[in-house]
């Protein structure tokens, strides 16, 4: 019997303007530990049963049973990407179990596709803030191609705290999708790529006082906002706070905020705006992604 255990961070995607494209890992994390257990069949949920299934068509080799836990820190249905760190943690456990036949931007890839989207996968798979060009499909004509999705990433300072307001209520990602109108203006498209370009380049040179007015999005938010009429209250409240920015992170309910300082008065100014019920977090950036951690059995010892 062999068992390892996979660390993976939360993540905090869109950040605004930034539609499937940018994300952050946070360090909150879900840890998945799986066993090889050959004495008999398990039946798995079918977010474990697909990611083991595309892994073993991946590297062509027979699939052997298995059992798994998962120890979570992260809520779920909260767009914090709670479902990348389960589908990561299953890739990376069964890819340690096989002698790693795959590489780190492999997994990532076979994540992205089971995901639909790629800027949950991308952080909790590098760490940073990451930057992803393309999908993990697209459509041609009645059918589909592959379009493997490439990434660019940054180290986050430990100077820039984020501030998440979470809702005592789940929004799933398929209705969050369903509700965005099929075209939008020229001048809201300008818009958005605009203050996504800004939030790359803030990022990546670390002038992060240049965050500051640049999350307005109209791609998604503007319409999301029908499920959490609150979410306008919640970003002024931070904005006049102190922070440099809010936004809807991911599809919701979780609101984020980015702040360079007093991160504790940001988060009660969140929590004053929010008629519901609601729970802050602050935290920092995870810079390391998904990690093997050390463990100890009577057999070995397994180091990171």
């Amino acid at each position: 019997m062999q068992q390892v255990t996979v660390r993976v961070p939360a993540s905090t995607s869109n950040l605004g303007p930034g539609f499937d494209c940018l994300g952050v890992a946070l360090r909150i994390y879900n840890s998945v530990t799986v066993t090889t257990d050959r004495s008999h069949e398990h039946l798995h949920p079918k977010i474990v049963s697909q990611a083991a299934g595309r892994f073993f068509k991946q590297v062509r080799r027979r699939a052997f049973p298995f059992s798994f836990s998962i120890v979570e820190d992260i809520p779920r249905s909260r767009g914090l990407g709670s479902s990348a760190t389960i589908r990561l943690g299953i890739l990376h456990a069964l890819n340690w179990l096989s002698d790693n036949p795959l590489d780190r931007p492999t997994i990532f890839q076979l994540c992205a596709e089971l995901e639909s989207h790629p800027d949950n996968a991308a952080p909790a798979t590098f760490g940073g803030f990451t930057v992803v060009q393309g999908n993990a499909t697209v459509s041609v004509g009645p059918s589909k191609r592959d379009a493997r999705p490439t990434f660019q990433r940054f180290q986050v300072a430990g100077r820039l705290y984020f501030v998440l307001l979470v809702p005592d209520f789940e929004i799933k990602t398929s209705l969050a999708r369903r509700i965005l109108p099929s075209k939008i203006s020229r001048l809201a498209a300008v818009k958005n790529c605009a203050n996504a370009c800004a939030i790359a380049a803030a990022f990546a040179s670390k002038d992060y006082e240049k965050l500051r007015g640049v999350f307005a999005d109209y791609l998604h938010q503007p319409f999301r906002a029908k499920l959490m009429p609150f979410l306008p209250g919640v970003i002024a409240a931070a904005e006049k706070a102190g922070a440099l920015g809010a936004f809807l992170s991911g599809s919701g309910s979780t609101i984020c905020a980015i702040t360079l300082q007093g991160p504790d008065r940001v988060a009660a100014a969140m929590k004053r705006a929010t008629p519901s019920s609601s729970r802050t977090i602050v935290t920092r950036a995870d810079n390391r992604g998904a990690r093997i951690m050390p463990f100890r059995n009577s057999k070995s010892a397994i180091r990171n």
